[in-house]
């Protein structure tokens, strides 16, 4: 008996991406190994990292010292052939410290532009919290426009241009807390815990093995700048269906009607889960966006958007646990 054309076995099938997203998926495993050379853990840190990345954003981490912030973001950036500039805030740290200044040159009797370090491709900003507003509104500009203006010149940013900031969460003595505005230039926000028992002997050991060579000697790089840029322009052709988008306006909306937050987030904030949830489907090696690819960007693009109410807070809520909420609440797509 012949089965009908239509009712035929379906297992020969394949279905296969219409972007090829293997040489992304390969370079986003190597950085990992390199990273895992010499950072225990913080599995989540590497993975948001590498997101933003590719996303074309930027990252402020958070946590208290000595939980390789800075190391992270360091060896990020050896694992990649661009440029590399790390800037200590201080309170002191002037505007033109960063940009850069105009010298006369005695020579020629003209004024020369000298670059600062912010002209650099990775920008490693330690305790960005302990410059003042006028320093801070600076490097924000560049941030957001990835260009200066001085003396009536524009500068442009070599690309990619993506800046990693790290606050300590704990000492606020001597510090000036970012507004509101300036949080928003952040695509994620990622809070750095501190390692368990076996992670704190695994650190131990590396560190032991290490003999006096650095922790930066051990990591190789592994792709060129030129590279994220066209994995860029691939992961803004990945797909996403309307009613994904119907999810994440949903999601969005509710932070502004939430009874627990005073304020909600800006349709900024759903422009950066969509770019986010893209790059998470391109780690993945899919083509496509699902709702756990929206879940998993979420929480990270929020936390550092929304304000949770001064009695919620009082309680012990955090912007993280109602935004955790929120996402339950939410009708999943089907």
């Amino acid at each position: 008996m012949e089965i009908p054309n239509n009712e035929q076995p379906q297992e020969n099938l394949e279905f296969k991406n219409r972007l090829n997203l293997s040489e992304l998926q390969a370079s986003v495993i190597n950085i990992k190994k390199e990273l895992q050379k010499v950072i225990v853990g913080q599995k989540d840190m590497m993975d948001l990292l590498i997101v933003a990345l590719l996303a074309d954003g930027h990252v402020l981490i958070e946590g208290v010292p000595g939980v390789a912030k800075t190391i992270t973001a360091k060896l990020l950036a050896k694992t990649i052939e661009v440029g590399f500039s790390r800037i200590q805030f201080t309170p002191d740290l002037m505007p033109s410290d960063i940009l850069g200044t105009s010298v006369f040159n005695v020579k020629t009797s003209e004024f020369e532009f000298k670059k600062g370090p912010i002209f650099s491709s990775m920008i490693l900003i330690d305790e960005i919290n302990r410059a003042p507003a006028k320093t801070q509104a600076a490097l924000f500009e560049v941030m957001e426009e990835k260009q200066i203006t001085i003396d009536g010149q524009t500068f442009k940013m070599d690309e990619p241009f993506v800046v990693l900031a790290t606050q300590n969460p704990i000492e606020q003595e001597g510090t000036y807390r970012l507004p509101e505005a300036q949080l928003d230039r952040f695509l994620f926000k990622i809070n750095v815990e501190y390692p368990n028992a076996d992670e704190e002997l695994e650190i131990l050991l590396k560190e032991q093995a290490l003999e006096n060579k650095t922790k930066a000697s051990k990591i190789a790089t592994v792709i060129s700048g030129a590279k994220i840029m066209e994995f860029r322009n691939l992961i803004s052709q990945i797909k996403i269906e309307e009613n994904l988008l119907k999810y994440i306006a949903n999601i969005v909306v509710n932070t502004r009607s939430n009874s627990f937050l005073y304020l909600g987030a800006s349709p900024r904030a759903s422009i950066a889960i969509l770019v986010a949830s893209k790059a998470f489907a391109a780690i993945e090696g899919r083509d496509f966006v699902t709702p756990e690819d929206i879940k998993r960007a979420t929480i990270p693009v929020l936390e550092h958007r929304v304000i949770v109410t001064p009695e919620r807070e009082m309680e012990g809520l955090t912007s993280k646990q109602i935004i955790a909420q929120i996402i339950e609440a939410v009708e999943i797509p089907r």
